[in-house]
């Protein structure tokens, strides 16, 4: 009777379940009946105790019997006249949720952001601390001055689309035409589309190893195939991406040229030119994620977007999100004629318009006449704590790190080699939450650190921190 089919795939405490929940429906077990105890059934299952525990908490979640302690495990007589019905097994179809899988260490990280301790640093965050982001005064508005606002068709509302493209213009002198971009609600929802209207499940994509990119779960969740390619201190290397694209047969490339996240590197003019040829060579589309293009230390001409070096073939993502917060929800993705047609349909199709209330706010933004000084503000002081950050890591001679060119995100590469899982707890003992390079490619030699928010005061508490966590680490080496 107590035998179980290893099927390969399915968990054993699943088959476990499913062979109990059988004899229940067919009778084998009635009401009221006593099961063997834990060490019997895994003795005649050929399993450890630990999987039938797993097994018979499953089915005391679900009803179907009760456990008390020094009685053993009954089948549940309140199932009685039940137990036939047909059941959706529910867990096989949540097991196939990416979204669901997160990594047990970034579990605890997100844990400790929601509850903060004192003395604590949250540098793990991806975006600004609310202390830096700028504060702008707008008119009086009513509910009826949103429902009166007609400029908005599939692509979003008009004013914000001229007002984006105004400050592309200001920035890089080149034009993203307004008939040509796509208001989205963020970057993501803007790559979102891009999957489902592009690419279908099994293409190939290349991404930058590590890549901020390689810890989205809307890849795996869209069948996408994700391979990384190294970078040096130029950018993306060009040799192992085109290697990587006649191998794999790479459908799109995707990068963040500028102030890479996680890395903070910056490609330089020469790689992104020799990119685009290469991408040209191929016939490949490029897909240029530039969220950072407002928080740059470095001239702008030194780093063109990609979009302005090759317009026809360069799908270009932007986002107000890292300067305004991350509930603005404001991004944009500018394409040809032809595709953003068809993204904006596509969007249109899964109805997942966009309020005109966080448009209409973050046109009033852009066009507020201190708007430029106060993103020249942000920026100053964002690259101050950016290089005091640097030079509290640099000076420690077990990390490799380069100064920020712009973003905020600081990589620091443990030069001793990987770190092991009890090195990386000692961040979260100490209170130093930071990003694990793990969660962005293989690696395990790395942090990311959000420099941003580490303020002048803090910056004592920082330097205390990530010292005692390296003299930890060197010590038990």
């Amino acid at each position: 009777m107590w035998s179980i089919k290893k099927e390969k795939g399915v968990p054993v405490y699943i088959s476990i379940v499913e062979l109990i929940l059988g004899y229940i429906k067919t009778g084998q077990l009635l009401p009221g009946q006593r099961l063997p105890s834990e060490r019997k059934l895994a003795a005649a299952l050929q399993v450890n105790r630990s999987t039938v525990v797993h097994a018979l908490d499953e089915l005391t979640a679900l009803g179907w019997i009760i456990r008390k302690q020094g009685s053993g495990t009954i089948v549940n007589e309140g199932k009685w006249g039940i137990s036939t019905t047909p059941r959706t097994d529910w867990r096989r179809y949540l097991e196939q949720n990416a979204f669901a899988k997160v990594h047990p260490f970034i579990e605890k990280i997100e844990q400790a952001v929601k509850q903060p301790k004192e003395q604590q640093l949250d540098l793990y965050t991806g975006e600004l601390p609310l202390d830096l982001i700028p504060s702008f005064s707008f008119p009086p508005l009513t509910w009826k001055h949103f429902l009166e606002e007609e400029q908005q068709d599939d692509f979003g509302y008009l004013p914000l689309r001229q007002a984006i493209s105004r400050e592309m213009k200001n920035e890089y002198d080149f034009t993203l035409p307004s008939e040509n971009l796509l208001i989205t609600s963020g970057a993501q929802q803007a790559l979102f589309l891009i999957l489902q209207v592009l690419l279908q499940s099994g293409d190939s994509v290349a991404i930058e190893d590590p890549s901020f990119l390689y810890a989205l779960p809307i890849f795996q969740a869209a069948g996408i195939r994700l391979y990384g390619v190294k970078m040096d201190k130029e950018g993306i290397c060009l040799n192992d991406l085109e290697q990587t694209i006649r191998k794999h047969r790479v459908k799109m490339v995707m990068v963040n040229p500028s102030f890479q996240n996680p890395t903070g590197k910056t490609m330089t003019l020469k790689r992104r030119q020799a990119l685009i040829q290469l991408c040209q060579k191929y016939q490949v589309p490029i897909l240029e994620d530039n969220v950072f293009t407002q928080l740059n230390f470095i001239e702008a001409e030194e780093i063109p977007p990609l979009k302005k070096l090759d317009p026809e073939n360069v799908l270009y993502i932007g986002s107000l999100s890292k300067i305004l917060g991350s509930t603005t929800k404001i991004g944009w993705l500018s394409a040809p004629t032809s595709v953003i047609r068809q993204l904006a349909e596509a969007r249109k199709m899964m109805d997942f318009s966009l309020s005109i209330f966080p448009q209409l706010l973050a046109n009033l933004a852009l066009t507020d006449e201190a708007f430029a000084e106060k993103i020249a503000d942000l920026k100053e002081e964002v690259k101050q704590r950016g290089q005091a950050v640097y030079k509290i890591m640099a000076n420690m001679k077990e990390w490799d790190v380069a100064e920020p060119q712009g973003g905020f995100y600081l990589w620091a590469t443990w030069k001793k080699g990987s770190l092991k899982p009890k090195d990386w707890s000692r961040f979260l003992e100490i209170g130093l939450l930071i990003a694990p390079s793990f969660i962005f490619s293989e690696r395990n030699d790395s942090i990311r650190i959000n420099f941003s928010r580490v303020a002048q005061a803090e910056l004592p508490l920082f330097q205390s921190k990530i010292q005692a966590i390296t003299e930890k680490i060197v010590s038990e080496t």
